[in-house]
């Protein structure tokens, strides 16, 4: 992975983590040129995404207000160290299950 590919990706990767809907458009507009180092970040913010959404319908039978918080902090880290990591152009993988997002999305970009 080159610096010039990176510095490439970086805006679409920094997207990705924005929202649902920066996901989207990062790997819609990552088809046309693909950018290895934006198909990361995308496959990294949709797995982030799709535990998000599973864990919310979980949390939210528990009617807990500490449950409610450890989920919003939980996600917000792990958003943040994504982010991160595309800002500063690193291909770090999110805590816990950074690796099984590349496995399980690996036909995203490719």
């Amino acid at each position: 992975m080159t610096e010039q590919e990176i510095e490439e990706g970086k805006g679409l990767a920094i997207i990705s983590y924005l929202t649902i809907i920066g996901t989207i458009i990062a790997y819609f507009m990552n088809n046309d040129k693909k950018n290895n180092f934006t198909s990361f970040h995308v496959r990294q913010a949709l797995g982030l995404w799709a535990m998000y959404f599973i864990l919310a319908w979980v949390v939210s039978g528990l009617d807990s207000w500490f449950a409610t918080f450890g989920f919003w902090l939980f996600f917000g880290v792990l958003f943040i160290y994504g982010f991160v990591n595309a800002i500063a152009g690193k291909y770090q993988t999110v805590p816990l299950m950074g690796e099984l997002f590349q496995k399980w999305f690996a036909n995203l970009g490719k």
